[in-house]
């Protein structure tokens, strides 16, 4: 069934009221309604966002049971370490690829909600804890995917924090992180790349469900952002149908009990709901249909070993070097290595709950670190077990001192068991499991040469980091994980992953720590704009590593920028030299900072990246552009975005504590005009070109009693509303007059500075 877009409006007119109904939830778990009578089929919508999760006929979306082979691509939490839109729009497409192969017309994915917490038990399939990445790389996963005629599902709409009471729970949040933080990323994805689809989520923000909030489904996300899919409900987030259907819900997933049906049925012929709206849900479910009915292939296929070569790239280049002391790495293919833990030969490759894939192969480390250095040159020892079975540990660790003892270097894989992170619930601290971590002092005692390899979907604490020379955070690779760290270590690939999220020393350390998860049904977003390394930075704190950071086997030097500025917003050229004797990859970073803002800001915040390759010796001049519209703050004034005028800093770098070189440049700024009202305060007539002079007569006329200096009367009454003031009887203006100044002021257009 086909109808174009002209003759749409005729083709609903023609459906009954009940079919219209119908159309607004999905038929079964995973698909849409069908209408025979008509001819429009049904679609599958599933999981994603890392893999295909086809169910199988004995499976169900939590993992109980099994879904078909696909693809375990790097989960987001390597992919956002990658800082590489270009290898990310390919693993878009090859998902793509897949999608279509199985029938599958939306992947639900990304997901690019902001790691507030470290504890969100869901962060693994999060990018970063800054917009500015995740809308760059959630926009480029969404490109690849849908070349290939499979809509991208952009989740979960909005501020999806965290697991715990996440169907219910009210996100407390005041409107400027709300917009410059957890809406940021969202707004750059939709605009940038036109996802198919967007999935509200399950939490409140500020006392009213996302899948019935007017605001944010209609206002932003369609007036404000031009966004023309389909919005879809998480499954199970509708709390009601039909508040939904009016705030701009199209689609309730999962669906076929028929209750909420009914319950439409009973609001269109009451009038609580008018039909015209049901209408406009029907018509964007019809052309999502259409659309995917376009792009669908019975006969498309993909081929299985180059996509398992493409995730074992991904997987690398999201590897982060986090230290390497004494070059102790990469390791010559002919060294001799005791290779110790569990996780080296059963790897934890991906997350637990509804993305869970089912493989194609997988990869471990141990058998690819046994097939690049050869027969006779590795030892293994499991080290410990995932169960944390105390009797077992014991006897192992014992066995695993023993073999590294012996060695020249030690290769130790530590990580969180699959228990420990999770959809459905968060953690409860960050430290590595005990047996693990006393497993690590025995070693130490035997062998200082040792090299951390971690393997987990969310930061944890390293309090070890001042005593081994070497930490490979290899987060979740995928199915082809282990062969990726294996090219790692031994230097068949330069790491060139960079950390999309703050390492702290402690959990008490981090932005949320006293606002995570909440009670009583609300989380209060104490923290602000200060997420992540905005918090850090502010404070001047401590961390373990910081936002950015990661290390290569060569070096890099950086040229002083060049800046300019053009209505674009501002251009930083500088040159990078690979300075060491490999060939290498570097991210380059650009952070902006307004001194002295009108607003509470960070001391810097991200506003460009690119990633450069370089051979030995190369130098090439990279463009990094640092948009207008991200340099605007919201400004609760006006309820709208502004650049602020003056001076801004751009740093360049490779991490937000790593700045080679800086420059500053003026910025013109947004003309924006504030009437002047009676609760204008003195201070801001004082700003203003034709209030100032009389206003500022009438404070040198007061009594000075009061206050001798003009400056520190201006600091006394400055917050006073003019209205207040002039009602003192040492005030030497009178309403009529000010009244006057404010018509005027206003007439004539002139703004506050």
């Amino acid at each position: 069934m086909t109808t174009g877009l002209s003759d749409l409006d005729a083709y609903i007119a023609r459906l009954t009221l009940a079919e219209k109904a119908s159309l607004a939830s999905g038929a079964s778990f995973d698909t849409t309604t069908p209408l025979p009578r008509t001819g429009l089929p049904s679609i599958v919508l599933t999981d994603g966002p890392h893999g295909v999760r086809m169910p199988s006929a004995q499976a169900d979306h939590l993992g109980i049971g099994e879904s078909v082979q696909a693809t375990c691509f790097p989960p987001a939490v390597t992919l956002g370490s990658t800082f590489d839109p270009e290898l990310l729009e390919r693993v878009g497409a090859a998902l793509g690829e897949e999608a279509r192969a199985e029938g599958v017309g939306v992947l639900l994915g990304p997901g690019i909600n902001i790691k507030r917490s470290p504890l969100c038990g869901r962060n693994f399939e999060y990018l970063s804890e800054d917009p500015l990445v995740s809308g760059v790389l959630g926009a480029a996963l969404v490109r690849g995917l849908q070349s290939q005629g499979v809509g991208a599902s952009l989740k979960h709409f909005a501020a999806n924090n965290q697991e715990t009471d996440r169907l219910r729970v009210s996100v407390d949040i005041d409107p400027r992180p709300l917009r410059e933080i957890y809406l940021r990323g969202f707004q750059r994805v939709v605009e940038e790349a036109s996802p198919w689809t967007v999935m509200c989520s399950y939490n409140r923000i500020n006392g009213t469900y996302a899948s019935q909030d007017p605001w944010l489904l209609t206002t932003v996300l369609r007036d404000e952002w031009g966004f023309d899919g389909l919005v879809v409900s998480d499954w199970g987030a509708v709390e009601d149908r039909v508040a939904g259907i009016r705030a701009g819900l199209d689609l309730e997933m999962p669906g076929g009990d028929g209750r909420n049906d009914a319950r439409i049925l009973t609001a269109v012929e009451s009038g609580e709901l008018d039909e015209r709206d049901l209408d406009t849900a029907v018509r964007r479910t019809v052309q999502l249909v259409e659309r995917v009915t376009r792009g669908a292939d019975p006969e498309s296929a993909y081929d299985v070993e180059a996509h398992h070569a493409l995730a074992r790239e991904a997987a690398a280049r999201g590897v982060v070097l986090l230290q390497n002391e004494e070059d102790i790495l990469p390791l010559a293919d002919t060294d001799t290595v005791a290779v110790l833990g569990e996780f080296a030969r059963t790897p934890r490759y991906q997350g637990a709950g509804s993305s869970l894939i089912n493989p194609t192969r997988l990869d471990s480390a141990l058998g690819e670190i046994e097939r690049i250095a050869g027969a006779g040159r590795v030892t293994f020892a499991p080290a410990f077990t995932l169960d944390a079975d105390l009797v077992r540990d014991e006897v192992l660790a014992s066995e695993a001192v023993a073999v590294a003892a012996a060695a020249p270097v030690v290769l130790l894989f530590l990580g969180l068991p699959d228990r420990d992170e999770s959809e459905g619930y968060d953690r409860e601290h960050l430290s590595l499991p005990a047996n693990q971590l006393a497993l690590l002092d025995a070693v130490r005692t035997v062998n200082s040469r040792v090299v951390v390899v971690l393997s987990h979907g969310g930061v944890v604490e390293l309090p070890f980091a001042d005593d081994v020379p070497a930490i490979v955070e290899g987060w979740l690779g995928g199915q082809a994980g282990g062969g990726a760290i294996a090219d790692v270590l031994y230097g068949k690939v330069n790491p060139s992953g960079r950390l999309a999220e703050t390492i702290p020393m402690r959990i008490e350390d981090t932005p949320a720590y006293l606002d995570f998860p909440g009670e009583f049904g609300h989380v209060r977003y104490g923290e602000g704009l200060f997420v992540g390394y905005r918090w850090y930075d502010a404070r001047s704190t401590a961390v373990r590593f910081p936002f950015g950071h990661g290390l290569s086997y060569t070096t890099f030097a950086y040229s002083e920028p060049r800046v300019t500025v053009d209505s674009f917003g501002i251009q930083v050229v500088v040159a990078v030299t690979n300075t060491g004797a490999r060939a290498g990859r570097e991210v380059v970073q650009l952070y902006v900072s307004r001194p002295e803002s009108g607003v509470r800001r960070p001391p810097r915040e991200l506003k460009g990246f690119a990633v450069v390759d370089l051979e030995p010796g190369e130098s090439r001049e990279i463009t990094l552009t640092a948009r207008r519209a991200d340099l605007a703050h919201w400004d609760l004034q006006v309820e709208d975005w502004v650049v602020e005028d003056g001076p801004y800093i751009v740093a360049v770098g490779s991490s937000s504590r790593d700045l080679r070189a800086t420059a500053l440049v003026d910025v013109e700024g947004d003309r924006v005009h504030l009437p002047l009202m009676m609760s204008s305060t003195v201070a801001e007539l004082l700003d203003n070109p034709v209030t100032a002079p009389v206003v500022g007569e009438a404070l040198r006329q007061m009594d000075s009693a009061i206050m001798a200096d003009e400056e520190g009367l201006v600091k006394l009454i400055g917050s006073m509303p003019i209205s207040r003031w002039i009602a003192f009887p040492e005030s030497p203006l009178d309403r009529h007059q000010i009244e006057g100044l404010i018509f005027e002021a206003n007439a004539s257009g002139e703004e506050n500075p």
